[in-house]
C-alpha cells in the first residue's frame, strides 16, 4: 500500500543516497513554468529513489538470494547501485535495442546485464523467469509499493521548493513515477493538478483509462526508450485513477523539439522520457498561462548517437533546419544564382549535392539538394516564395 506516511519513510531512507536535485524557473517555457531537475540524479535519473527504497525493504534471505530487474536503463542503474551500496548481487533483464550508454554504466555499477531481444515486456518475462529458476528476488520497475513511495518523495520536494505550485507534469510509462509524485502532492496539497504525459507511440496508461483497466499495447514506437511501456501496471493504474487529473500525449518530433529546447534555453541534457512535460508545454498541450507550474525532466541518460538524431529532428520542428531541391539548367553560372537568392534571403548552405545523371533530370538540366540553417518556419516560407518568384521549382 502507498501512503503519506510510506512516502515519508522512504524520504528519511534516501537521506545521504539520494540527491535533493533542483527546481529552477524556466522563463522561456512561460513566466510560470519551473523544471524540476531528476536528470541530475544519482544515475542520471529519477530511478535510483525507488530502487533503494525497495531494495533497502529487503529480508536478510532476500539480499543473500540477490535481486533482479528488467529495465530499459535508468531502473537497471538504480538497481545496480544500490545493490552495489547494500552488498548484493544483481541482475539487469534489458531490451537488446536500449541504448548502449545504459547498457555499459548498469555494468559499471557492478550489475550482471541479460540483454533480451524486444522491449521492455520481453525483458520483464524474462527476469520473471530467471528469478523463479535462480531465487532471486525481482524488484519491478514501477508496480510495487516500495519503488512507488521512493519515486514519491520528489512529489515531497516539489512541495518544498515551491509551496505554492498548482501544476505538476510528469512523465508516464509503467506509472510508478506519476503515482508516487502523485500520491505524495494530492495528500498534501489536494488542489494541485496532476497530468501525465506520455509518449503517442506508447501511450499504453491512457489507454487503460479509456478502458477502464490495464490493457496491453499491440506493439511501442517512441525515441523516449524509457517509457516504452506496452501494459500500466495494476497498482499504478488504480493510483493513477485515484490522483491524476488527465493524460495528454506528444509526438516523437514534439520530443525532439522539448530535448532541444532544454538544451538550448536551460542548459540542461533531457533523454527523451524526462523531455515529454516540456514537449506538452511547447505545444500547448498543458495550459501554463495562469497556473505555477512544474515540469518534472525524470532523467538525462541519453545516448550520444541517439541525441545527434534527435537534435536533427527538433531542429527540423522548429524550424532550424530545411531540406531543399531543385532543378537547375546545366550551364555556366547557374548554380551560382541559386546560391545568390539563398545568400540574399539570409539561408546557411549546409550541405549541398548537384547531381547531373538523375534518371529524374531533364537532358538540360540537373537536381541540387541542399540541407539549409534556417531561423524559423516563417524564414522557410521567406525562401519557398523567394525561390518560386524566381521560376525554380522545388521538387
Amino acid at each position: 500500500m502507498v501512503t503519506l506516511e510510506t512516502i515519508w519513510e522512504a524520504q528519511n531512507a534516501l537521506r545521504g543516497v539520494a540527491r535533493i536535485t533542483p527546481l529552477n524557473p524556466a522563463k522561456a517555457l512561460g513566466k510560470n513554468v519551473y523544471i524540476k531537475c531528476e536528470n541530475l540524479q544519482l544515475t542520471g535519473a529519477f530511478k535510483l529513489r525507488g530502487a533503494y527504497n525497495k531494495l533497502r525493504s529487503l529480508t536478510a534471505q532476500e539480499r543473500e538470494r540477490g535481486v533482479i530487474a528488467c529495465s530499459a536503463g535508468n531502473h537497471a542503474q538504480g538497481i545496480a547501485l544500490s545493490a552495489a551500496r547494500l552488498g548484493m548481487k544483481s541482475v539487469i533483464c534489458m531490451p537488446a535495442g536500449a541504448p548502449i550508454s545504459k547498457i555499459e554504466a548498469t555494468r559499471n555499477y557492478g550489475a550482471e546485464v541479460v540483454l533480451v531481444p524486444g522491449v521492455y515486456d520481453d525483458a520483464a518475462a524474462e527476469a520473471a523467469r530467471l528469478s523463479e529458476e535462480q531465487g532471486y528476488t525481482f524488484a519491478h520497475p514501477f508496480n510495487d509499493p516500495a519503488v512507488i513511495a521512493g519515486q514519491g518523495t520528489i512529489g515531497l520536494e516539489i512541495l518544498e521548493q515551491l509551496p505554492e505550485v498548482e501544476q505538476v507534469l510528469v512523465p508516464i510509462g509503467g506509472g510508478g513515477l506519476i503515482s508516487g509524485v502523485a500520491c505524495a502532492i494530492k495528500s498534501i496539497r489536494p488542489g494541485c493538478r496532476i497530468i501525465g504525459v506520455q509518449a503517442e507511440g506508447a501511450a499504453s496508461m491512457l489507454a487503460a483509462r479509456e478502458a477502464g483497466e490495464p490493457v496491453t499495447l499491440s506493439g511501442v514506437s517512441t525515441i523516449a526508450d524509457g517509457i516504452a511501456v506496452k501494459r500500466a501496471g495494476d497498482l499504478t493504474y488504480a493510483l493513477c485513477r485515484q490522483y491524476v487529473d488527465e493524460i495528454v500525449t506528444v509526438r516523437d518530433d514534439e520530443i525532439a523539439t522539448g530535448i532541444l529546447a532544454l538544451m538550448e534555453d536551460q542548459k540542461i541534457v533531457a533523454e527523451g522520457a524526462g523531455a515529454v512535460p516540456v514537449a506538452a508545454v511547447l505545444f500547448g498541450k498543458v495550459d501554463v498561462s495562469r497556473k505555477k507550474t512544474v515540469c518534472l525532466v525524470s532523467g538525462g541518460n541519453v545516448d550520444v548517437t541517439t541525441l545527434s538524431r534527435v537534435i536533427t529532428k527538433g531542429l527540423s520542428k522548429s524550424g532550424r533546419i530545411m531540406e531543399l531541391t531543385t532543378k537547375v539548367v546545366d550551364q555556366p553560372g547557374k548554380l551560382i544564382e541559386l546560391l545568390s537568392i539563398l545568400s540574399a534571403s539570409g539561408a546557411n548552405v549546409m550541405t549541398i549535392n548537384h547531381a547531373r545523371e538523375d534518371q529524374n533530370s531533364d537532358v538540360n538540366a540537373c537536381l541540387v539538394s541542399m540541407v539549409l540553417e534556417t531561423r524559423d518556419h516563417r524564414h522557410i516560407d521567406a525562401i519557398r516564395a523567394a525561390l518560386t518568384g524566381q521560376g525554380y521549382q522545388l521538387l
